[in-house]
C-alpha cells in the first residue's frame, strides 16, 4: 500500500513550504514582573542590592581563599571554584533584568540570547558537579580521614574541578545546538526575564522532537548523577558521624557538613520547585518568582553561608582585616 509513503511526502513537503515562508525572528521579547512603575522601581532596587551582595560576597570568598594559606585545601578550593560559577551565573541574568526593569521595550537580540541559553546552562550544570565534587570531598573526609590526602590530592581535586567544566561546557554546547535547529516564526515573547531553553522549545514554530530529547538527555544523564553522588556521600557519612562516641566529635563532623548541606538544599529545593512545578507552563520556567529562587537567591546566599557557619573562614576573615 503507497498511501502512507504518499501522506509522509505531502506532510514533508507541507512542512518545508511553511518553513520557507517563514521569517526567522531578530530578537525577542521578554515579559517582566510588572507594569507598574513603583513596583518595578521597588523590585530594581531589591534586585540591584542583591547583585551587590552577590558579587562582594564571592569576591570576597574567592580573595580570601586566595589570600589565606590554611584555607588551601580540597574543600576551599572547590568553594573557591562555586563562587566564582555563582559570580558568573548571576551576572549572565541580573544585569539584563536591571536594565529591562528601567526600560519600556524589554528585548533581547537572537545572538544575545543565544549568548545567554549556553552560559546559563554552562554555568548552571558545573555549579551541579562542583556540590557533587564538595560531597565526595566531605565523604572522603569523615569516613576515611588518613586517606584524605592522598585522594584529596591537588591532581584529583583539579580533575573534579575541570570535569565539572567540562561537562557544563557539554551542556551549554547541546542545549545552544538545540536552540539552533528551532525556527521562530509567529511569536518571538518569552514569557520569563531571561532567555531559557525550555520556554524557547515551547515557543519554536518548528518539529521540537530533537530538542526534547536533548533537553531531557541532559537532564537525566547530568542532573540524576550528580544528585546521586550527593546522596550516596552522605548515606555513608551520616552513619559514620553517628558512630562517633564523644559528643564534640559529632559536633564538629556535623559543623563541616552543615554549610554544604544548606547550599544543596537551597540550590536543589529551588530547582525542583522551579522546574517540576506542576502549575508551570511548562516544565522549566512558568513561575517567575520560582525562577528567581533558583538563579537569584543562591548565588547571593552561598558565600554569607559559608562566611557566617565555617569558623576557619570568619577567622581568615579576622586575620586578613588585622593585616589590613
Amino acid at each position: 500500500d503507497s498511501t502512507f509513503p504518499k501522506l509522509f511526502l505531502i506532510d514533508l513537503t507541507i512542512q518545508t513550504m511553511a518553513q520557507s515562508n517563514c521569517t526567522q525572528v531578530t530578537e525577542f521579547s521578554l515579559v517582566g514582573f510588572t507594569e507598574d512603575p513603583v513596583t518595578r522601581m521597588n523590585l530594581f532596587l531589591l534586585f540591584l542590592l542583591t547583585y551587590l551582595v552577590t558579587m562582594l560576597g564571592n569576591l570576597g570568598i574567592i580573595i580570601l581563599i586566595r589570600a589565606s594559606p590554611h584555607l588551601h585545601s580540597p574543600m576551599y578550593y572547590f568553594l573557591g571554584n562555586l563562587a566564582f560559577v555563582d559570580l558568573c551565573s548571576s551576572t549572565i541574568i541580573t544585569p539584563k533584568m536591571l536594565v529591562d526593569l528601567m526600560s519600556e521595550k524589554k528585548s533581547i537580540g537572537y545572538a544575545g540570547c543565544v549568548a545567554q541559553v549556553f552560559l546559563f546552562d554552562v554555568f548552571g550544570m558545573t555549579e551541579y558537579f562542583l556540590l557533587a565534587s564538595m560531597a565526595y570531598d566531605r565523604y572522603v573526609a569523615i569516613c576515611h580521614p588518613l586517606l584524605y590526602p592522598i585522594v584529596l590530592s591537588p591532581k584529583c581535586c583539579f580533575q573534579l574541578v575541570t570535569g565539572s567544566y567540562l561537562v557544563g561546557l557539554t551542556n551549554g554546547v547541546g542545549q545552544t545546538i538545540s536552540m539552533s535547529m528551532l525556527s521562530f516564526c509567529s511569536s518571538s515573547t518569552i514569557n520569563l526575564f531571561f532567555c531559557d531553553i525550555a520556554p524557547l522549545i515551547s515557543l519554536s514554530t518548528s518539529d521540537t522532537t530533537l530538542s526534547h530529547i536533548i533537553l531531557t538527555t541532559a537532564a537525566s544523564l547530568f542532573g540524576v548523577s550528580s544528585i546521586l553522588v550527593i546522596l550516596l556521600s552522605y548515606v555513608a557519612i551520616i552513619p559514620t558521624i553517628l558512630s562517633i562516641n564523644s559528643a564534640e566529635g559529632k559536633r564538629k563532623a556535623f559543623s563541616t557538613c552543615t554549610s554544604h548541606l544548606t547550599t544543596v538544599s537551597i540550590f536543589y529545593g529551588a530547582g525542583f520547585f522551579t522546574y517540576l512545578n506542576p502549575s508551570s507552563e511548562s516544565s522549566r520556567g512558568g513561575d517567575k518568582w520560582a525562577v528567581v529562587l533558583y538563579t537569584v537567591v543562591p548565588p547571593m546566599l552561598n558565600p554569607l553561608i559559608y562566611s557566617l557557619r565555617n569558623k576557619e573562614v570568619k577567622e581568615a576573615l579576622r586575620r586578613l582585616t588585622k593585616m589590613i
